[in-house]
This record gives structure tokens, sequence and C-alpha cells, in this order.
């Protein structure tokens, strides 16, 4: 046993081994750190833990935690819980917290990931304002930072604020607590502009208000199609069907902006030149009313309640000019051409949707999920292939679609009456209106589907909506006999959209 040990310990490295005098008075020696057999290795002596302790005292004391007890979980009220047993339904309240309560779980985080020892890095700009609360919300186990391996950048100047004098923080802590945070957008609560709109219909099935290319909104009153020029506030009244004991049920206008399409009450199908503000075309291709149109090109379609869809090529004369297409069941009151313009979505009042293709007179897809008429329909401009479509009172639901795969993708109960949807032009988000009980306009962040705010000031369901030509602005119409226009979207949260490569044609320059 002794000579094996002994050649051992010419083996080691030549560091002398620590020698010390135990409490008792025998001399005591220290293992070495190193061991070549791939035994533990020497754990020193546990460092004092004032200064920690003292930290941790301190935690108590700061200004900044006194308002940690305060936060409070939001009221929700008690009509706003989910309606339904549908189990992928999936509703979000706006949240709201105060700047004190962020900086106070952010100093708490901070602190706690000092005693870790690991660097941080802020996350705080890379989430909006619904995402931030989420995470302020999390217990106190959770972090709010990310760790790495790096040090982190520092922006900001320091704050002149004495609130962190008594912080038990280190000054790399405290300057990045200090730093500013990406600003939330704002949507202004409030119309800024608000029109009367005498005899307005409150009709869910009508399509009565549509904005155009040149910033001229085409409404239809009564028997009456007025334009209003966003430019001047210019008002023209374009033509009045009462000679004919007609009334207006739709209005549509072309990709350019001069043309406009009406649809009227006895299934009249006219186009209007709104520049010489003449009548250049009138057909009658259906028995009924017609409530939806849509330009496609120099084609327009028109759906009807006789439950049939009509697609005329203006550029052809004769019996080729018009394909009919019939599948639904009953009124149709909801088409949208994809931005392709090779498919066309048409919503019912038979709980059907449907989506044509241009070389065929049957559908190529068939939905039949939803509980109540489909108006609301919307294919998105970012995401190919997306389709978003919205149910009447007894549904309530936003459903969206991928009809490259011809699969539902999400589920959102509104807790109202969908009467229209619309994609951004700049972000991944979309607006909807909505009818009975709550006549809101909301507007969603896609695809988290988080409520980014609501809009309210209709006293009837909001039935009709169409967008500014330059994507910021929406103008919504109800039976109230108004039309209010809001400000919900920005140019400054533009995002470039991620370009799928299924979609050839995005590729091609």
């Amino acid at each position: 046993m002794s000579e094996d040990y002994s050649q051992r310990v010419f083996l080691l490295p030549q560091a002398s081994p620590r020698k010390f005098i135990s409490p008792s008075g025998s001399p005591q020696v220290t293992p070495t750190k190193y061991r070549p057999d791939g035994g533990d290795r020497y754990i020193p002596t546990r460092q004092p833990e004032d200064e920690w302790t003292t930290k941790f005292a301190a935690i108590n004391s700061s200004p900044l935690l006194e308002t940690s007890n305060t936060m409070k979980k939001p009221d929700i009220p008690p009509n706003a819980s989910n309606s339904g047993g549908n189990n992928n339904t999936n509703v979000t309240t706006p949240t709201h917290v105060d700047d004190n309560s962020h900086d106070a779980v952010t100093h708490r985080a901070l602190l706690k990931n000092e005693l870790l020892k690991r660097c941080i890095i802020d996350i705080r700009g890379d989430c909006d304002s619904s995402e931030g609360i989420r995470v302020l919300q999390r217990e106190n186990n959770d972090s709010l930072f990310k760790f790495a391996h790096k040090t982190p950048t520092k922006y900001g100047d320091p704050s002149t604020s004495t609130i962190f004098s008594s912080s038990p923080l280190s000054s790399d802590s405290q300057r990045l607590l200090k730093s500013p945070r990406k600003p939330v957008r704002k949507v202004p609560k409030n119309p800024y502009k608000v029109l009367d709109a005498p005899d307005l219909q409150d009709d869910f099935y009508l399509n009565l208000v549509d904005w155009s290319s040149l910033n001229m909104l085409s409404v239809g009153l009564s028997s009456c199609v007025y334009l209003w020029c966003a430019h001047n506030s210019q008002v023209i009244k374009l033509c009045d069907l009462n000679t004919e004991q007609d009334h207006v049920t739709s209005v549509q206008w072309a990709e350019h902006g001069e043309y406009l399409a009406v649809g009227t009450h006895k299934g009249y199908l006219q186009i209007w030149d709104t520049k010489a503000q003449k009548k250049v075309y009138d057909f009658h291709p259906h028995i009924g009313r017609i409530g939806c149109l849509a330009w496609n090109g120099d084609m327009i379609c028109s759906g009807s309640r006789d439950r049939s869809i009509i697609q005329r090529d203006l550029r052809v004369s004769g019996a080729l000019a018009e394909k009919k297409l019939t599948a639904h069941r009953q009124e149709v009151c909801g088409l949208r051409w994809s931005p392709n313009k090779e498919y066309l979505a048409s919503g019912g009042n038979d709980n059907q949707l449907l989506v044509w293709s241009l070389r065929k007179n049957e559908p190529v897809q068939v939905y039949t999920e939803h509980n109540a008429a489909v108006k609301a329909l919307a294919w998105s401009p970012h995401h190919h292939g997306v389709l978003v479509s919205g149910g009447g009172t007894a549904d309530r639901c936003l459903r969206f679609w991928n009809t490259l795969t011809g699969q539902a993708m999400q589920c959102i109960d509104t807790g109202s009456q969908v009467c229209n949807v619309a994609w951004s032009k700049h972000s991944s988000e979309l607006v909807s209106t909505h009818g009975y009980s709550f006549n809101q306009v909301i507007l969603w962040k896609y695809p988290s589907m988080q409520i980014i705010t609501k809009l309210s000031g209709h006293q009837y369901r909001v039935l009709y909506l169409a967008m500014s030509p330059d994507g910021e602005s929406i103008v919504t119409g109800a039976g109230d006999e108004t039309l209010r226009f809001w400000h919900v979207f920005s140019k400054s949260s533009q995002q470039r959209s991620t370009r799928s490569p299924l979609d050839l044609r995005s590729f091609i320059r």
C-alpha cells in the first residue's frame, strides 16, 4: 500500500499542497485540484454570502418593487367569455399594465439573473405590446430575459431619475433597465371623420360601400348612388333608380377606379363611367337581387338571391360573354377574387364557402364548417393561398383556410356576428366588423390572433367595410345611417412578406 501511494505522488504536478492548522491544533493538508485518476476535483470553501444577503435585503426597500404587489389581473366583462363548445377557438382580450409594474417585475428578474451569474440580452423590443404584457403576467420563477454568452449591448443614455439610486442591481443591469423600450403603436379609439348616410339599409346580405383606387367613396342609399371625394369632400349624385322603381343593393369599383358596377334589387347590373357620369352597360343577368360584386380585370362577377353567380366579360358580346356558376343552395352574399386573380371565393346563406377556378364551372373546394351565412371573405396579400371567412350570428367565427392544400388552419370565436373582414396591405394584421351583439370593429394580429384593439361607435350592426387606397384607413357603415372613418393601419409597421416556394409567380422578375 505504501509503495503504491509513493509512486502516485511522483506522477502529480509540481504544486505543493496547502497546509493549515485545524481548530484542534493538528496540522492538515488540503487535497490538490488535479487528480490523474479522474476523480472529483477540489471544491473550494464557500465564499462569504454577506454581499448577496445585503442585496436581497435591499429588494424589499426598493421603490420599484413597491408597485409589484399592486398588479392586478384585468377586469374581463362577463359577456366576453367564450360561447359554444368548439375546442379549437381562441378569444384574446387586450390587457394593460402600467409602467411602474413593468419596471418592478423587470427589476426583480434582472437581480435574479445576476445571482445566477449569467449575461442577459434585452428582448423587450422583440415583442409587441400584447406579447410584452403576457410576459409580465408570468409567475415570478420565469425570467423576462434570455440567457446568452455575450455581454449585452448597451443602448440609450443613463436616466436622470433617482429611483435606481438604492437599487441592488449592478451598473450594467441598471443601464439595460433604463434603456428605451420599443414604442407601442397606438390606434386611435375614435373615428377621425363621421358622415351622415340617410337611408343606408340595415341588411346583412348587401354590400353598399366601396372605396376606389382614386380615393373616391361610393355609397348606395335607397335608390341612389352617391360619390364622395376624399380629396375635397365633394359629393356627387351618380344615378337615381327611383324612376325605374328599383333600388341599389351592391356597389363595386373596378381596379383602376374609373368604372363602378351597381347591382339592383330587380337583378340588373349596371356599369357606370364615373368621370363622364354616364351608364355604359346595362344587363339583366339575375331574377333576384344582386347582393355582391367582384371585378377581375374586364370581368365582373355578380352573386344573387337566385343562388347563382354570373361571370361576364365586358370585352365579349353574345352568349360567350356569360358563364353561370350554380352550386350554392341559397343566396350568394360574398365574393372575393384571389390576389393572382385565378380563384374566386364565394359565400352563401347556405353556410357554405366555395372556391372556384377561373377555368372550371364546378367548385374546386367546398368548406361546410360554418354554422351561419358566410358574407365576410378576404384573401391574404402576404401569405399565399390563405383565405379567411366569417360566419353570421349562429356561427360568430373567423376561420382560416389553406387553399393550397384544402385544409382548415384555425378557428377564432369572435363572440359576435362577423359582417366583414379585410387584411392590411402593409403588415400581417386584419380588421373585422361585427353585428349582434357588440357592434364593434376589431383589429387582429395574425397569426397569433391577439386583439390589438376594439373600436366602438356604431349603434347598429357594422355591416359595411371598405379600405382606403393607401391602406391606412377604413370606412365602416351601419344601420344607424352613419359612415365612420378610422385610422387603423400604419405604413411604418410594414413587414416583408414571406414568399411561399409554391408560388412560382412571385419569383419571376
